[in-house]
């Protein structure tokens, strides 16, 4: 087995065990170990809320021993944390559980980008990064379609499902660790290392992609309150949007990348993000539509929205690109914190609906329009290999 083909096994059966477990972790707490729904879900929060430290201490663990070691390590560590889910019984259990899985699963996302890139190191990592994020998103979805069934059949079937993932975990490590082999390039002695505090232009770097995948974030917590809460319309609208939003990524990804190879990765960003931004502004729009042209006109808005994320989905590659060699790993582990500010701050924006149907739409509209005016000052600053990406390649040949 080649090793870019036992990258792409590996990492589908994780995420294969991943929309196994994913929508049932609050579940299971309430269904099988027995626990009211406010402690099942408090408990869930924090031990996620734990995992969140773990990025610092992966990164460093890259820069050591290579990302191959550290993702591996990861998916023994989630395996671990449903061990402890199967014979749990109580909320301490529980919260032990959720740590576990919640720091492989930030160790796992601070590490597998530079297993990709240093997989495919000869060709473009970002129609790489966008093969392996369809890979994962079809496979993600293969096990949201097993749990529903295997959930059908009470206890028995939440246990099935939990088990199944800590399988899925210990398969992909042991791929893995068996059939991929990739060098790790140690920086020598007295090389200085570059400290992520120190890089300014790295640091902007986290920021501008917070506030651009913040619009995401917003709709996928926050859809389903709009559409019900505010605008009354149908209860399946939401999930049909994310539907949507999955399927395109899953079908479109290298086709993207492919057609706008000749752009700059910054300019990808910034036309992508300037199309979500004007997606917030027509979500907005809807409380003006008609009752009966509502569904048609939410989930227009919805492949609108796949549009500008498909075009702008650069940023791991610009990120991996970007990272001085010697710390990639602490710089990469730092990356990830976008998303994670952006999950947790879209609740606490999807809560402004109380105050009035516009808020949440123009916080989306300004955190786009804050990443594409702060997109230049990266294409200037940000290593010119980086920023140019598939253009620079195709431009030196």
């Amino acid at each position: 087995m080649g090793g870019r083909l036992a990258l792409l096994v590996a990492l589908g059966i994780d995420n294969f065990g991943s929309g196994l477990f994913l929508p049932l972790s609050v579940l299971y707490a309430i269904q099988v170990v027995g626990l009211p729904i406010a402690v099942a879900g408090t408990v869930v929060t924090v031990g996620k809320l734990v995992g969140i430290a773990m990025p610092a201490v992966a990164g460093r663990l890259v820069d050591r021993f290579g990302p191959r070691q550290v993702v591996i390590g990861s998916q023994l560590l989630q395996a671990a944390g449903v061990g402890v889910y199967l014979v749990a019984g109580n909320a301490v259990l529980v919260l032990v559980a959720s740590a576990l899985l919640a720091a492989g699963q930030q160790a796992f996302y601070s590490s597998v980008f530079g297993l990709i890139a240093d997989t495919v190191r000869d060709g473009s990592k970002d129609s790489a990064y966008a093969l392996v994020g369809q890979v994962r998103g079809v496979c993600f979805g293969l096990g949201g379609l097993a749990v529903a069934g295997l959930t059908s059949l009470g206890r028995e079937g939440y246990e099935a499902a939990v088990a199944l993932d800590g399988v899925t975990f210990l398969v992909a490590a042991a791929v893995l660790a068996a059939f991929l082999h990739v060098p790790h390039e140690r920086h020598k002695d007295g090389e200085p290392a570059v400290s992520v505090l120190r890089n300014r232009p790295y640091l902007m770097l986290i920021v501008v992609t917070a506030f651009a995948t913040f619009p995401v974030d917003i709709m996928l917590d926050g859809g389903s309150v709009y559409v019900t809460e505010v605008l009354h319309g149908p209860a399946w609208i939401p999930g049909a949007m994310i539907t949507a939003l999955t399927v395109s990524g899953m079908v479109f990804s290298t086709l993207v990348v492919r057609w706008t190879r000749t752009l700059w990765r910054t300019t990808a960003i910034r036309i992508g993000t300037a199309i979500c931004g004007v997606w917030a502004l027509a979500s907005l729009g809807a409380v003006l539509v008609p009752t009966s042209w509502l569904p048609a006109y939410l989930l227009g808005t919805a492949a609108f929205l796949a549009l500008g994320t498909l075009i702008g989905n650069r940023a791991n590659a610009l990120a991996e690109a970007s990272a001085p060699k010697v710390t990639r790993g602490r710089h990469l582990a730092a990356f990830q914190y976008a998303f994670t500010a952006a999950g947790v701050l879209a609740p606490a924006v999807v809560a402004l609906f109380a105050l009035g149907p516009w808020l949440p739409w123009l916080v989306a509209l300004l955190a786009a329009t804050v990443a594409v005016a702060a997109m230049p000052y990266l294409a200037r600053n940000l290593p010119k290999d980086a920023v140019r990406g598939d253009y620079g390649r195709i431009a030196s040949t």
